[in-house]
């Protein structure tokens, strides 16, 4: 799979947003908004871009640039609470949603390697947006300990990151796929996120995986997994892996086939995590759809958005030479 460990083989609606007045600071840090974003990238490199995966792909709006933080557990706090509820209001516009999401992103691969700052922020939350916190930064830090002991990622991979396709679209095939098989759908979207980026991500990675969800060709040509699907249409794909999980014991121990898809625990504890955000709000799936690319270097964080096309490896600082509105401030 794409992000191989060292010894690799509805509730109701949500509130709306209040309608307070919010501090000056926000809207320099939201912009583009009036009041107010891997795998998911664990790091590994993937050597060999793919040609383009077709049209059922949707045009992505561009984002106006690496996003930015306050530095105080307050105004952090009042932040995270304004991100996660206009992320999962309906009433929320589409057009939106990139820009919170990959906001709400950053902040959560910030304080994640934070502790002092995540207790704090923690510590100010109202009681409903806790256990979202604990969540994901479970999630993010099990993934950060996935690469703990590896030297500092040196080159960024050979990728070509294109626009997913629809939101709906592949909430359908989950969907789908949940009922044909068993397996929850929540686990097969969180699959998705910490793979490909909900497909962004086209490329094939060191161990020959490829597609939305990362089979190895061998996987795939099994019977009954791919099933004489493409291993990368979205659909195929998604139901190729619910297939898989089920034949890897997920039914009895969802844990147990997480374990056949990625040979580490910390994959298994960071996908539930995933999906526990989104089995306790689906409306969670909103944000999670919209999250960027981004890879942990020797440089820090950087992002590697729609258009970036790398045919081969390509050094962290070149890259960043070339593009240093990718690379997380520095200030």
């Amino acid at each position: 799979m794409a992000c191989p460990p060292v010894q690799r083989q509805p509730p109701g609606p949500p509130p709306a947003v209040p309608h307070r007045s919010r501090p000056a600071a926000f809207s320099r840090l939201l912009p583009g908004l009036s009041l107010v974003a891997l795998l998911l990238s664990c790091g590994t490199p993937l050597h060999t871009a793919a040609e383009p995966q077709g049209p059922q792909a949707v045009a992505a709006p561009a984002l106006s640039g690496y996003p930015r933080l306050p530095r105080q557990a307050k105004e952090l706090a009042e932040l995270l609470v304004l991100l996660e509820q206009t992320l999962r209001n309906p009433a929320t516009p589409e057009q939106r949603l990139p820009e919170l999401a990959h906001q709400q992103q950053v902040l959560y691969r910030v304080l994640a390697q934070q502790p002092a700052m995540a207790s704090a922020v923690g510590q100010l939350l109202p009681a409903r947006w806790r256990p979202v916190l604990e969540l994901q930064l479970t999630a993010r830090r099990e993934f950060l300990a996935m690469r703990r002991g590896r030297h500092p990622i040196q080159q960024l991979p050979a990728w070509r990151i294109q626009p997913p396709a629809p939101a709906e679209q592949l909430l359908r095939h989950y969907r789908e796929a949940s009922a044909a098989t068993g397996i929850p759908w929540e686990v097969l979207a969180a699959v998705n996120l910490v793979e490909s980026a909900m497909g962004r991500i086209d490329g094939v990675s060191v161990a020959n995986a490829h597609g939305p969800m990362q089979f190895l060709p061998s996987t795939w040509a099994e019977p009954g997994i791919g099933a004489g699907g493409d291993i990368r249409n979205p659909r195929d794909a998604i139901h190729a892996a619910a297939r898989y999980l089920v034949r890897r014991g997920g039914l009895k121990e969802i844990r147990r086939g997480l374990w056949g898809y990625n040979n580490s625990a910390h994959y298994g504890r960071a996908v539930l995590a995933y999906a526990a955000l989104l089995k306790a709000d689906p409306n969670a799936y909103r944000a999670f759809y919209h999250w960027q690319v981004h890879v942990l270097t020797e440089a820090g964080d950087v992002w590697l958005p729609v258009g970036y096309n790398q045919r081969r490896p390509i050094a962290v600082a070149e890259y960043l030479r070339q593009h240093p509105e990718h690379r997380a401030p520095q200030d």
